[in-house]
Parts: C-alpha cells; structure tokens; sequence
C-alpha cells in the first residue's frame, strides 16, 4: 500500500512532531490533582482572563436553530470582524464585510495564502527567528519552501534587516526559483517586538520592486502592554500595516494581514482566523472557492460575533488583559535577571520572554555539551517542564527557548521554579525530581540581542506543534 511522499516521511516510526506536544497536554500539572504532571509553558495559551471571557459567554449565548446549520456563510461574523478591526486596527481604508475570509484558526490561513500566492517549489521568506509552525504552515502540504533568513549582528526588527531579504529574493532569481512572498510576526513571536514604521514601509518598497505579496500576521494585535522592566529606552508601539498608506510604496493588492480570536482573546479552541485582504479581489475569489477546507463552525461563529459585538466589554477586557500581560512580562523577566539569564529585551507584545536558558546551563556542566539544544531540553522534560525550542524557531545561536507567562501566577511560578532546577543543576538536573531547586547564578542581566548563527532544523517531519 502507497502513499505520498510527504505521508510516507511523516508515516516512519518515531516521525511524529506532535507526539510530544501530545504527551504534555494529557498529563498537565495541578497543584491538587496533578501535581507530579508537566508544567506548560511551551503553548502561547493566554488564561489569564479565561473567568471574564466565560462570563461573557454563558451571559450571552443563545443558540439559535442556524447554529445547528451550515450557517449564514459567514455574514454576520464578517460583518463584526470587518467593525472591530476597523476600530482597532486603524486601517487607512476601512475594513469591509467583503475584505474578510473566515477560516478555522490562522494555520489554515497561512497555508491558504502560501496556496494561492505561491506554487511547489517556489519560496516564502521568513527572517529568523521565527514562530516554530510557520514551515510546516506554508509548506508541509502545499510544497512551498519556507526560507529562513539570518541577519547576524543587525537587528531583526529593524529596516537593515531588508536587506538580507533583497539579497535572498536575487539570489533565488539567479537559481531559477520564484519568491512569492515575505511573512512578517506583526508583533513578532518569538522576540514579542514590534515592527516600527520605517521597517515596514521598507518592506512594503521592497515587495512593490520584486511584486512579491507581504503578509502581516498581526495575531498579537491588541496584546501589546506596557514593558515595565526594560526603562533604558522605550519599546516601539504597534502600528498596523494596513494603517500605513501605500500610495508611492506598494500596489496595495500585495498587502494581506492575518488575525484571529485565539491570542488576543485567549481563545484557542474557538478556531476562528481571518485574512484581511482589501485591495485583491481575484485572490478572495480563489480563497473563497476553497473555503470548505478550513470551515468554522457555527457555533464558534455565534460565540465571536456576541463577542466583538459587544464594545463596552471589549474595551474592558483589551485593557485589563493588556494590565496581566504587563505584570506577568514583569515577573519573568525579574526572574531572568536574578538567574543570570539573557534575554532578548525590549518586547512589549505577546505572552513570550525569549530567553537564553543555555548559557547558564552550560555554565554548570562539569564538562563539555555536543548538543546544547538536546540537553536543555532533555533536563527540562526530566523536570516536567515544555518548552519551544529554538532549534525549531529558527534560532541562530543554541540555547534559546521561549517562555509564556500568560498563565495563572502559581503555575508560572512552579514553572520557573522547575526552569531554574533545570539549567542551574546541569547535566545532573535530569536525575534529580522536579521539586529540587538550584537558583543558579543570579544578579547578571545580559541586555544584548541574540547574535544568530545557529542552524535550525528544518526537516518538516521534526517540526511539531509549537503553539
């Protein structure tokens, strides 16, 4: 019996880049029930406002007999969608019902556009580092190449690094392939930056010279907070692509922006994603002829819409999940500090510190670590913590990972708590129980972007769920 080429890579024993993940959320920890389970701080869930977002549910949810159909082809929540992003967003042309394609998370969106902007073969540039599932979003089954990009000592958020895509984009023309598009994290994860105004009219220059379509996946939109660790100069504010005119910059038809329900507001499980593309009608056309594939269900469309509907209570709720992110940001990056833990400073976005947990570790290893990557993971498993690795994010430099704080405050805590038992105690970490504790080296704070050199893995069949 046959099977494609993908599936058969993805089919080979010990293949599966979930099976991890899996393993982790069926055996999640709880102080009472489960305290022996896996700390995860490796997922970008956001529950610190899960009780108000129920609330609101169970106080508003009616369902109707359409809820039980195919639904009203999306009517009613495109129409919501289309208001509230207007509102927030700040487009310079407001957002139209017809501007809006409704999907079942953002993962689909993403493969969709890849889909329909780009053939096998051809590529979509993505700088490193980046969101661990973009390859495998793009690519995994459409055969379009993600290539990630390094940019050395230059500032991945800033306008220098549009260089290394010019240069990728001729260098692919010299070898005979097609590049189809650029991917920025509007804001970024994993770095939790925003891009400013300069950086991202210079990519909107660039796509207009190459006519390559620019998507913004602007997913943390409205989780941008206030960064009250790093005061030595202020974070950049979040400006929305479709915000800048592009009159003299870029045919406005390459201009596509992605959003969804599950990270500003904390809702995963809803699956609600949406691609905002103004100016191309022949590419709603074709989005829209394969809708069926990424279908949503009529009960999530229900839930959104009573949602983003209701302005009084969105206003509340961005802002005080805007004041938990900031305190949450503020507890971990304290904790860095008094470990001795680079960090990548400056974030003011998302619910991510990324972090240089190798460093230390190997600073407490009695001899030399082939593979730093494997073993800060391993002793993190050891000690039932998951986190993303940067050998998955794109990483240039080993010893990255990324840590949510976007979690209850006591399974924050039991969770860096077990972090600092992890890298402090060194190769012995793995033989010691989660409850041991090794401070580490405190007091250094290591304020300088990460110089990335480090070269991921990018087999597609190693790439798992990094949420």
């Amino acid at each position: 019996m046959s099977l494609s080429r993908l599936a058969e890579k993805l089919s080979l024993p010990g293949s599966d880049p979930n099976a991890l993940f899996l393993k982790v959320v069926s055996d999640i920890w709880d102080a009472g029930s489960n305290p022996d389970g896996f700390i995860n701080l490796g997922a970008a869930e956001n529950s610190l406002m899960h009780a108000e977002l129920l609330e609101h549910i169970h106080s508003n949810i009616k369902i109707p007999p359409m809820a039980l159909t195919y639904g009203d082809g999306h009517k009613r929540v495109k129409h919501a969608v289309a208001r509230f992003l207007t509102r927030h967003l700040k487009p310079l042309t407001p957002i139209e019902p017809g501007h809006v394609l409704v999907s079942n998370g953002c993962t689909p969106a993403i493969e969709s556009i890849s889909w329909a902007c780009a053939n096998s073969g051809d590529a979509i540039l993505i700088g490193r580092p980046y969101y661990g599932t973009f390859p495998a979003d793009v690519g995994k089954r459409t055969g379009v190449e993600l290539i990630p990009l390094s940019f050395g000592g230059v500032d991945p958020m800033g306008a220098d690094a549009v260089r290394a895509h010019d240069e990728a984009i001729c260098a692919a023309k010299k070898r005979g392939q097609r590049v189809a598009a650029i991917i920025l994290a509007h804001p970024h994860n994993p770095l939790g930056r925003c891009y400013g105004r300069d950086a991202l009219v210079a990519y909107m220059e660039l796509c207009q010279r190459h006519q390559i379509h620019l998507v913004s996946d602007e997913i943390y939109a409205l989780s941008v907070f206030e960064n009250r660790a790093d005061t030595e100069a202020p974070p950049v504010p979040f400006q929305s692509v479709l915000s800048i005119d592009p009159t003299g910059i870029i045919d406005p038809g390459l201009v596509h922006v992605l959003w969804g329900m599950s990270k500003d507001f904390g809702a995963n499980g809803l699956r609600m994603g949406f691609t905002i593309t103004q100016h191309n009608q022949r590419l709603r056309t074709a989005l829209q002829a394969v809708f069926e594939f990424s279908w949503t269900s009529s009960l999530s469309d229900l839930v959104t819409a009573n949602m983003l509907e209701d302005d009084e209570w969105v206003k509340g709720y961005i802002q005080e999940n805007q004041r938990r992110l900031s305190l949450h940001h503020q507890k971990v990056i304290t904790w860095a500090r008094e470990h001795g833990i680079e960090y990548a400073p400056g974030s003011n976005a998302g619910f991510f510190v990324w972090a240089n947990l190798g460093a230390v570790y190997r600073k407490h290893c009695a001899g030399p670590v082939a593979d730093l990557d494997k073993a800060v993971m391993d002793s993190l498993i050891a000690h039932k913590v998951f986190l993303a690795d940067g050998v998955h994010f794109g990483a240039e430099q080993p010893g990255w990972f990324r840590i949510i704080f976007s979690r209850e405050e006591d399974y924050i805590e039991e969770g860096l708590r077990r972090i600092a038992a992890a890298i402090g105690e060194g190769q012995s970490a793995a033989a010691e129980p989660p409850q041991a504790v090794n401070g580490g080296e405190g007091g250094r704070l290591h304020n300088t972007a990460p110089v990335l050199r480090h070269e991921p893995a990018t087999n597609l069949s190693t790439i798992g769920i990094c949420l």
